[in-house]
């Protein structure tokens, strides 16, 4: 009866695992067998015995009966010892019915965290700071410095954007009214998906849901730190520069922006850090000369940098040429342009959990082929940006095409992001 109640009663339902469905199975051939075939064969049997006791007939007048009788138990012992193996086994994972519902289910995203959009304040021009605290009262996860979010909007439109604030309270900045809550700061892009402006237009009482929080951006163990910051890219480091200030650490700010009143936070920077901070608007300030401000960094500088891809560029370009002595660490604004992927060379994956292989050809992302057998992934931006795709890595060597992982991080064989990156091997095995 374990198949029955597994089946009807329990969390993985009957249709929704393919072990439940082979217990439910058996069950219901074991009632058959004993309600249908082996009654009639026993009462059968029953007769035939009765009246041989009257006759005083030989035995062997029974026929067939008690040989018939001695396979249906033997079939139902079968039955009940594949049974028991499943309750300690359990095999195959999902059906195609179980994966579509599981799909369907996550339509209601029950892995995201609904939350009220409890505060707007505009920073600088075009940017918006957003307070974001739980629905239902629950405390957010905590964070680490350098730390984002997925945002669901009511369009459902997901957007990535940095968390700041003061990570130990759950984003606590000091202010009792903000003890709890998430706090992100969002540029409108006029030439943009929609997104920006979608957050722009909110209003104090909005409902939102959120994920994460992920950090691909973290502090590092260093004896110097130096940012450069590009616009709305100031954002991941105000956690951070909060953190190695409290550490007493060595630190350095580089902020540049188009204009003053286009760059936000540079009132608390400048009144908290004075001197550590330099700012650059474009508008009265020349470019900064970075390999002169990387040749005066210490050895073993942490350098992080996120702002515009021309930014970006010009830090990855003089450190190559004045700060080989120190670390580079970068997040981006946008994926960077890949080539169409025609010249690839096709693969397998191996799904580890299902057990399923799938062939991935050329101009086909892998995330796309994964898909195909379980369409539930995660997934987000799909431009190897975010990490919501994230998969473990069992064999196989990764060919990593994100922007996520750093440049002394891409020899990792433990992970990839498969929304971009493929396989330099002919199989791939993955956690999934």
């Amino acid at each position: 009866m374990s198949g029955l109640g597994a089946a009807i009663t329990s969390q993985w339902g009957v249709i929704r695992y393919r072990w439940v469905a082979a217990k439910f199975v058996l069950s219901v051939l074991i009632l058959l067998l004993a309600f249908g075939w082996l009654h009639d064969t026993l009462e059968t049997a029953a007769q035939q015995a009765e009246r041989l006791a009257e006759s005083g007939g030989p035995a062997e007048q029974l026929g067939t009966t008690p040989a018939l009788v001695a396979a249906g138990f033997g079939f139902a012992f079968l039955q009940l010892l594949l049974a028991t193996l499943l309750a300690l086994y359990k095999p195959g994972g999902r059906t195609r019915r179980g994966r579509r519902l599981l799909a369907a289910q996550r339509g209601t995203r029950s892995r995201e965290t609904p939350v009220t959009v409890a505060d707007v304040r505009e920073v600088a021009h075009d940017v918006r700071a957003l307070t974001l605290r739980p629905v239902e009262g629950e405390r957010l996860p905590r964070w680490e410095p350098g730390a984002h979010i997925d945002v669901v909007l009511p369009s459902g439109r997901v957007r990535q954007y940095s968390l700041y604030g003061d990570p130990g309270a759950g984003g606590d900045t000091g202010d009792p009214d903000d003890a709890g809550a998430y706090r992100i700061a969002v540029l409108r892009e006029e030439d943009g998906r929609g997104g920006s402006a979608e957050v722009h237009g909110l209003a104090a009482g909005a409902r939102l849901a959120i994920r994460g929080p992920r950090n691909h951006f973290p502090l590092v163990d260093a004896p110097a730190h130096l940012f450069v910051a590009g616009g709305i890219g100031i954002v991941p480091f105000l956690p951070m520069l909060h953190r190695l200030d409290a550490a007493g650490a060595d630190w350095r700010l580089v902020y540049r922006g188009r204009s003053l009143d286009r760059m936000a936070f540079t009132d608390a920077l400048a009144r908290q850090y004075g001197g550590r901070v330099t700012l650059l608007p474009s508008d009265t300030h020349a470019r900064p000369d970075l390999p002169a401000l990387l040749r005066d960094t210490p050895v073993g500088v942490a350098v992080y940098c996120c702002g515009p891809e021309r930014l970006v560029e010009a830090v990855a370009e003089a450190m190559s040429v004045a700060g080989p002595h120190g670390t580079l660490r970068i997040e981006r604004f946008a994926a960077v342009e890949r080539p169409d992927g025609t010249a690839d060379r096709p693969f397998e994956a191996e799904l580890a959990r299902s057990g399923r292989v799938v062939r991935v050809p050329a101009g086909r992302s892998l995330l796309s082929a994964i898909q195909d057998v379980d369409p539930t992934v995660d997934r987000s931006c799909e431009d190897g940006i975010c990490g919501s795709c994230a998969t473990r890595v069992l064999d196989g060597v990764p060919d990593h095409r994100d922007d996520i992982l750093q440049a002394d991080e891409r020899e990792r064989a433990d992970v990839i992001y498969p929304c971009v990156s493929r396989s330099s091997s002919d199989r791939i095995v993955l956690d999934a």
